[in-house]
């Protein structure tokens, strides 16, 4: 079966590697800056999970949801499409190209689809954003189809991941055949839970995707604030409660990017205490509508979508993180030396205070409320 499938008994104790790399003109690059980034961090993964997100992938189709899914049996693909057929408008359906490589062992069937919901359905009539159509139906497919399950349902995006050593999953999926202008990648080396590919990451909702390195301990009480709103944790990965915490609070509930970060990251109450007035109120109501979302734990993460790329740790940085600027191009990285070997004129780098995002926004994008830390350069030399 593809969910829940194990791959090694042992528990091993690491740190998993995390990479992004965003060009804020909208410069178009292949993935391949990206499997060299992420191979150089090889020790801090084991060969259990690496994945890729990558956006601006899919111009002629940038208006559809693309449904990236992973199957386990004709079975599986056959109930899969009868709920997308009876509940979207499938203007392509494809396989997902791979290529043979060494280290990558029985993958699942991959198929994608390009599609938008269709018009008459009631369902998504009677709802405002229908975003939240498509979470739905995401959801359903992961819970109740057997054998399927949708990694990825942004539009002009599209994650890529499985059970191997990162740079040999990007050579799956050929990545060097794809041009996107934000990637982000992600070297595992599981700890608390199993190895199987829906589980690797990116973890992925709409256009959010998220790569995490560290532990979330509070992934139980996470898990039951977000079912109250619809979502439904089945990947038996911790990391998947940030995607939809990301969502939530982001896309649902319309806080900025700073915001959420002071939910997911929450100072201390004894700092919350020392806080000028104003500042004091703001993170007092956000602890108290949010607390349940607070993630405990160590962790780094970066969080993208198609107009940004955020960088965000635990607020004593109990796990590495490192910014880099290059005029347009943006960095984020477990370690610096990856971003001196994809850019070997890189000078600007730097160690992000804990709790506090780094947001690298896209030029031709609006920056909107997100005019916080929102960075931008003049072109790489």
């Amino acid at each position: 079966m593809l969910r829940g499938v194990r791959f090694r008994d042992d528990k091993d104790f690491s740190g998993c590697s995390i990479f992004g790399m965003m060009n804020a003109g909208g410069v178009k690059f292949t993935g391949e800056p990206m499997l060299t980034a992420i191979a150089n961090m090889k020790e801090r993964s084991n060969g259990l999970g690496g994945g890729f997100a990558a956006y601006g992938i899919y111009p002629q189709y940038a208006d559809l949801y693309c449904f990236q899914m992973m199957y386990s049996d004709e079975a599986g693909k056959q109930d899969a499409e009868e709920f997308l057929k009876a509940n979207f408008t499938i203007e392509q359906a494809e396989l997902i190209p791979t290529s043979t490589c060494e280290g990558v062992e029985d993958p699942p069937l991959l198929w994608r689809y390009f599609l938008h919901p269709r018009e008459n359905l009631d369902l998504a009539c009677e709802l405002e954003d229908l975003d939240d159509f498509v979470v739905q139906s995401v959801m359903h497919i992961n819970a109740k189809i057997d054998g399927a399950f949708a990694f990825s349902s942004g539009k002009n995006m599209g994650v890529f991941k499985g059970v191997g050593f990162p740079e040999d999953i990007g050579r799956f999926f050929r990545l060097d055949e794809y041009e996107g202008y934000i990637w982000v990648a992600h070297g595992r080396f599981p700890t608390n839970t199993q190895a199987w590919w829906g589980g690797a990451h990116p973890f992925n909702i709409l256009d959010w995707s998220v790569v995490h390195n560290g532990e979330i301990s509070s992934y139980g009480i996470n898990q039951r604030y977000l079912e109250m709103y619809g979502y439904i944790c089945t990947l038996f990965t911790d990391t998947e409660v940030i995607a939809y915490a990301v969502d939530l609070l982001v896309r649902r509930h319309g806080l900025s990017i700073a915001d959420m970060a002071k939910v997911l990251a929450a100072p201390l109450w004894t700092n919350i205490d020392r806080m000028p007035r104003k500042e004091k109120e703001l993170h007092t109501a956000l602890r108290q509508t949010y607390g349940s979302l607070l993630l405990n734990g160590p962790f780094s993460i970066i969080v993208s979508n198609l107009s940004q790329m955020i960088g965000l740790t635990d607020r004593i940085r109990l796990r590495p993180l490192v910014a880099g600027r290059n005029g347009d191009w943006m960095y984020l990285s477990s370690e610096e030396a990856p971003m001196h070997l994809v850019d070997d004129i890189l000078k600007d780098t730097w160690i992000p205070s804990g709790g506090e995002p780094i947001i690298f926004q896209l030029k031709a994008a609006s920056p909107g409320k997100e005019k916080e830390q929102a960075l931008s350069g003049a072109g790489r030399a």
